[in-house]
């Protein structure tokens, strides 16, 4: 994983919930590429086939709310999403996703859809048109989960480590 991460804007409001994020319908699967070709279909059904390699969302309060489906985290990472930033996240989403290896951010960022965001992990902070919004820095020990790419491939580095 790279200290900075950069990628297009994705916005999204409030209480975006897991269900939207990948609906029900597509949880009997254990096909990554089918969670990426539904990802935010409940509340885009376009948004896979429009996001790019490297996009990140952007989204205000309660991203990730709802069931504690481990899917949902999946479904963003397999689309090709680089990192989430919100003003918040469910708490199960946001172990979710680092277990996953998917990067995130709380930051109350103001910014469009399109808009080239940059994010420094390490500080904290996130950056868009030259504007620069403190966001809440990860612990060291969730940096090197992410660095290693999940929980399951840090556990394998630690052991191989010993």
């Amino acid at each position: 994983m790279d200290n900075i991460i950069k990628g297009k804007a994705w916005i999204f409001g409030n209480d975006i919930d897991t269900d939207v994020i990948i609906p029900g319908k597509y949880l009997r699967t254990k096909d990554m590429q089918v969670f990426a070709d539904h990802a935010m279909e409940g509340i885009d059904p376009e948004f896979s086939k429009k996001v790019e390699k490297g996009d990140i969302i952007v989204a205000a309060d309660n991203f990730g709310c709802g069931s504690s489906r481990e899917q949902a985290a999946l479904a963003l990472k397999y689309a090709g999403l680089s990192c989430i930033v919100a003003k918040s996240f469910g708490r199960i989403f946001f172990r979710n996703a680092i277990n996953v290896g998917l990067p995130l951010m709380e930051a109350d960022v103001e910014c469009n859809e399109g808009d080239e965001v940059e994010i420094d992990l390490h500080e904290g902070t996130v950056t868009v048109n030259g504007k620069e919004f403190q966001g809440n820095k990860l612990p060291d020990f969730l940096l090197e989960i992410l660095t290693d790419g999940g929980l399951v491939a840090h556990r394998k580095a630690q052991k191989n480590k010993q």
